[in-house]
């Protein structure tokens, strides 16, 4: 049972996964859709869910750093609805500033990919699916 992590764009999915024993985030790969047509994923991931066995999804869910939400939030919620056709459970996690994060630690580890946006948003897909684990461990 592992569970995947994404990070919802404009044009794109980030997408991380959990090991079996959902402790660990990796990176996994970017989906790549046209502006709004959210739809266009949902094949590979209903793929991915079967293949991996995905039980959980976390999805990134922007809010402002005021805890408001906005024009992003309301794309996550749209995707969140469109994922409850997927034999899958969808957490909304808080993702404020994991683009930020996924940045600096691609900086730090001298990654000469930065420049990518695939690699910073599978990046970012995974520090939101550490933030889930981390939370339910904490349960």
């Amino acid at each position: 049972m592992r569970t995947l992590g994404l990070d919802l764009g404009t044009k794109s999915l980030g997408i991380a996964i959990s090991d079996p024993t959902n402790t660990i985030a990796t990176p996994l790969k970017v989906l790549n859709f046209k502006e709004g047509r959210y739809e266009e994923v949902i094949p590979a991931l209903t793929n991915l869910i079967t293949e991996k066995k995905i039980t959980d999804i976390a999805l990134g869910y922007p809010k402002n750093m005021d805890n408001s939400t906005g024009f992003a939030a309301e794309r996550s919620l749209t995707f969140k609805n469109l994922l409850s056709s997927l034999p899958v459970k969808v957490h909304l996690i808080d993702e404020r500033l994991t683009t930020v994060e996924a940045l600096n630690i691609l900086k730090a580890t001298g990654n000469k990919n930065i420049k990518q946006k695939n690699v910073v948003d599978a990046v970012a897909a995974s520090l939101i699916l550490e933030n889930y684990l981390k939370g339910k461990e904490n349960e």
